[in-house]
């Protein structure tokens, strides 16, 4: 399905096993959608929780990248392959089609060209997934219109002049460059406030006011 022409999408909802309550709640999502022993690339991939979770459950041939030193130790440090690289700059320097899945992990929003971003993602891996925290939510309008501040939440936990984020986006607004990069949405999903997928498919105009956070499945279009 693709984005221009996506109302509604019903949603990625949490893989059935056990064992997975202390996983974050969009790495569940994300677990839900990769298929074993696929060829996977994590950029941004952080303390590697991501990528250990795939390479644990799913049995994944999992690489990564991270711009942090403390991240790439700690990702090394539990025998995960990770390097230390820029989504900005070092993306250009994968060949297509060198994995299954690309994913970006609440990483989208901290990049300084996201569109360029996405584009890499869509070449090297024959799928995508983004995850990333969702500024439509309706207590991030209110945070604004009743109190006149950039919000803190549980999903976007730093005040302005801390936060790493430089791209705030909504659903809508990342559904507007899935459409403008020709990609194709094959799943999709928001998460409330407690983390659970919200369980019926909405227009996204519905997404975009009560998901706190957006994962979605992307493949060229």
């Amino acid at each position: 399905m693709s984005a221009a022409s996506a109302d509604a999408l019903a949603p990625a909802g949490l893989p059935e096993e056990p064992g997975l309550t202390a996983a974050r709640a969009d790495h569940r999502v994300v677990l839900g959608l990769v298929e074993a022993g696929a060829r996977v690339l994590d950029v941004g991939c952080g303390d590697g929780s991501l990528l250990a979770l795939l390479r644990d459950r799913r049995g994944v041939d999992g690489r990564g990248i991270e711009l942090s030193r403390e991240g790439v130790n700690a990702c090394l440090a539990h025998g995960l392959p990770v390097i230390q690289g820029d989504a900005d700059t070092d993306l250009a320097d994968y060949p297509d089609d060198a994995f299954d899945y690309v994913i970006l992990s609440q990483t989208i929003q901290a990049t300084r060209h996201p569109k360029v971003v996405l584009e890499h993602l869509l070449r090297i891996g024959r799928r995508a997934i983004v995850s990333f925290p969702n500024f439509g939510h309706w207590r991030v309008r209110a945070e604004l219109m009743v109190r006149g501040r950039m919000p803190v939440t549980e999903y976007l936990p730093d005040t302005w002049y801390e936060t790493p984020n430089i791209h705030h986006c909504t659903i809508r607004d990342f559904v507007g460059l899935c459409h403008l990069v020709g990609a194709r949405i094959e799943r999709a999903s928001a998460l409330d406030a407690a983390g659970e997928p919200m369980r019926f498919a909405l227009p996204w105009w519905i997404w975009n006011l009560v998901g706190a956070q957006g994962v979605f499945l992307l493949r060229r279009g």
